[in-house]
């Protein structure tokens, strides 16, 4: 499966970006590698225990340098505050929603404290935008969205969609990462108009409560390659989630490419390890997306 931009349908100014975001960084090879940092937001300092150096934007700026990524996605601060050093380095995605993980998930609603006019400002090359899928909140998820992307159509900048199930709902039907979840997700994304969709890893072994036929035996080969037929023409983003072992992430990486994924975006588990370690394991990524060219 090859990602040919021109079969995207995509505006002259999403397609600059995305060419610039795909084939001047990174592999350059149609594939990406993304490190995500908008982790302080969502989960608070906590994630910074593991490696304090990685507290610090800075830090992270240099190690998306160094590591090869093919973009940053930060906050509205932090792009404003850090990213003007490395401008032109990396590309910048900027995360445009957020919440704090402090009141409960029942019926989750990320609100939006930034602008797509503030991203172009900001030289992006991307905004991202968390779409909790299955929230009883989906409602004003959904007007606040369509703000976004028609703002992201007009400006001509890509539109990421961290596509989340959450609620009770979900709770009840196999869980936020269930297969049934993601693929629905994934699906739910594409069709609302994502250019790209970051989902969590699929597992199909979360049966309890999902509807038919997710309630049938399937391989996490199979899941994740569903999810990504359920994405169409939106590129597919696979996320890191949890820091665990390297094998395991790397096996999840070889499975997401082969299903046809367009790159993954790991954040906790590059940066919640020492630096030189960091880059290590950023290598071993780049080595399972230089064999699987778009």
């Amino acid at each position: 499966m090859t990602t040919n931009l021109r079969d995207l349908g995509l505006s002259t100014g999403k397609k600059a970006r995305l060419n610039r975001i795909l084939y001047q960084h990174g592999a350059r090879n149609g594939t990406a590698l993304f490190l995500p940092y908008d982790q302080g937001l969502e989960h608070g300092p906590r994630d910074f225990f593991a490696n304090p150096a990685a507290g610090s934007p800075q830090y992270i700026m240099k190690l998306a340098v160094e590591g090869g990524f093919n973009g940053v996605a930060v906050q509205i601060g932090f792009a404003e505050k850090f990213y003007w050093e490395y401008a032109g380095e990396v590309p910048l995605i900027l995360k445009l929603n957020g919440k704090t993980e402090i009141p409960p998930d029942d019926e989750a609603l990320s609100p939006l404290n930034a602008a797509v006019e503030e991203a172009v400002r900001l030289g992006a090359d991307a905004v991202g935008y968390t779409l909790y899928v299955g929230t009883p909140a989906q409602d004003r998820d959904f007007a606040q969205y369509l703000e976004v992307r028609q703002a992201a159509q007009r400006l001509g900048i890509p539109l990421i969609v961290w596509a989340y199930p959450r609620g009770s709902a979900i709770d009840a039907a196999g869980g936020k990462d269930s297969f049934y979840a993601v693929d629905y997700a994934a699906r739910v994304a594409s069709e609302l108009g994502a250019d790209i969709v970051k989902v969590n890893f699929p597992h199909p072994e979360k049966r309890s409560g999902v509807r038919k036929p997710y309630d049938e035996g399937y391989s996490e080969q199979q899941a994740i390659d569903a999810v990504v037929r359920s994405a169409n023409r939106t590129l597919v983003l696979i996320s890191g989630g949890e820091k665990a072992g390297d094998e395991a992430m790397l096996d999840k990486a070889q499975m997401s490419m082969e299903a046809g994924a367009t790159g993954l975006i790991f954040g906790r588990n590059i940066w919640q390890r020492e630096h030189t370690e960091s880059l290590r394991f950023a290598a071993r990524l780049h080595e399972v997306l230089d064999k699987h060219p778009r």
